[in-house]
């Protein structure tokens, strides 16, 4: 009978897989399984021996939400390997939560709103870029509305953001005594409050956001320039701060950097606490890696650890991802994992690094130095109130350079082009990407004038 064919069930869940995973990733771990059986509600699929206990570890859940998505709620798989068998299941496992959504699809106005349990104060590894941060989300733990709120936190991808926002979570859920919590991303509310819109369920939406004691709100960036959900949201916001509850919000910039969104409601997230995290340090970065392997049970040499943390240091993602690389090509190979096995696949990672890399971005004095020489103007007169446009458009280069390629914010650019503020800024960045849209040859210097600070930054 078709239905229970294992091949046909299992190519099902393939597309389900495939939806759910990059495809970097299926390729390297779930493309190698193969159907062997089905009985009941459990799917048994084999797997190389090389990788069985990586993908039963790390791909449960995955695999069991393909398969409840397919054959229903009370479907799992299981691997088979080496004459074993082994039970993949979130459900028997604990279930590792997340605030990206299920394959199970939602109706009008719900919400995705999960807890990932491995995100704790406990697991955060703790560094001199988020020791601020991590203390301000504890705090808030232990004392929701009564000290920070909302409590903002923001920092560039991968630096753990996620990480302590479901912490304060998981924290209160544990320890508060019966409080509501409800986490998501601001895609998934946005997303959420248009289904509800064309499902006519609004009043339901609201009852859902506007009765919680906890509000974790991931990404907040991506309310930019979504007029209907930004009003949703500051209603929202007002609703829940004024009825004595908490919030908490994470976006990869400060309020006030965040140009496309309304006054009102940046305004709003500047009103609490405002803490930063930083990119991890080295050490940060060796411990967190001697962490990972210590999980997984994965025998690496410390200097292999180290040219993995030298080379890459932009964020933990990465970081965890070059180690799966490694750990993949080591699976497959045979190879012992050591510091030459990690150079040489890092090589075809980062083709371009050489060592420990050098800082990630220019500096703000280094774009003003190569605009003035750029122009042929002074620094002075760079930072000066000239309103020629001798002086104007060099300067709006300047600021929009700075802004595209540093992580200072808007203040700070300000404060470095003689002690203008934010808006100044802002408008000048405007002008600018305005100009450059539509003018090739102003774009072609600016283009050149990029590549002259990266290639000075690279000597």
């Amino acid at each position: 009978m078709p239905a229970a064919d294992p091949a046909q069930i299992w190519i099902r869940i393939q597309d389900a897989l495939r939806q759910d995973v990059a495809d970097a990733t299926y390729e390297l771990w779930l493309a190698p399984l193969r159907a062997a059986g089905y009985e009941g509600d459990v799917l048994r699929v084999e797997a190389p021996g090389a990788i069985r206990g990586w993908v039963a570890d790390r791909f449960a859940d995955t695999l069991d939400r393909a398969a409840v998505a397919v054959l229903g709620p009370n479907a799992r798989i299981e691997i088979a390997g080496d004459g074993e068998q082994r039970a993949v299941t979130g459900r028997s496992r604990g279930g590792r939560g997340s605030c990206e959504p299920p394959a199970t699809p939602l109706p009008p106005g719900a919400v995705r709103e999960e807890l990932n349990p491995r995100f704790t104060f406990e697991q955060f590894i703790l560094g001199d870029g988020n020791r601020f941060a991590h203390a301000a989300a504890l705090t808030v733990s232990e004392l929701p509305t009564q000290t920070y709120n909302p409590l903002f936190l923001y920092g560039p991808p991968g630096v753990g953001k996620t990480h302590l926002l479901h912490s304060i979570g998981n924290y209160v859920r544990a320890f508060g005594g019966g409080p509501t919590v409800r986490c998501t991303t601001a895609e998934a509310f946005t997303n959420a409050f248009l289904g509800a819109l064309h499902g006519g369920d609004v009043d339901r939406f609201k009852e859902r956001f506007r009765g919680v004691d906890v509000l974790l709100i991931d990404d907040v960036q991506f309310l930019q320039s979504k007029a209907r959900t930004e009003e949703e949201f500051f209603h929202t916001f007002n609703a829940l701060h004024d009825a004595g509850s908490q919030l908490v919000l994470t976006s990869d910039r400060l309020p006030g950097d965040l140009a496309a969104l309304e006054d009102r409601l940046r305004e709003r997230f500047e009103s609490g606490l405002v803490a930063d995290i930083q990119p991890p340090d080295l050490a940060t970065r060796m411990t967190v890696l001697r962490k990972r392997v210590h999980h997984d049970g994965v025998e690496i040499e410390d200097d292999a650890l180290r040219v993995i943390a030298e080379r890459i240091d932009t964020n933990m993602r990465a970081l965890e991802g070059a180690l799966i690389r490694i750990v993949a090509y080591h699976s497959l190979t045979g190879r012992a994992i050591d510091a030459e096995l990690a150079r040489e696949v890092l090589a075809g990672l980062y083709p371009g690094a050489r060592g420990p890399r050098r800082a990630s971005v220019p500096s703000v004095d280094r774009i003003q130095d190569a605009t003035c020489e750029q122009f042929g103007i002074s620094r002075d007169e760079l930072l000066s109130a000239g309103r020629s446009q001798r002086l104007v458009w060099p300067r709006q280069v300047a600021m929009y350079l700075a802004r595209e390629h540093t992580s200072s914010s808007l203040p700070a650019i300000g404060q470095a082009f003689g002690g203008r503020n934010h808006t100044t800024v802002l408008h000048a960045c405007r002008r600018a990407a305005q100009r450059l849209a539509a003018d090739p040859d102003a774009s072609a210097v600016v283009r050149t004038l990029s590549e002259r600070i990266h290639a000075d930054r690279l000597d």
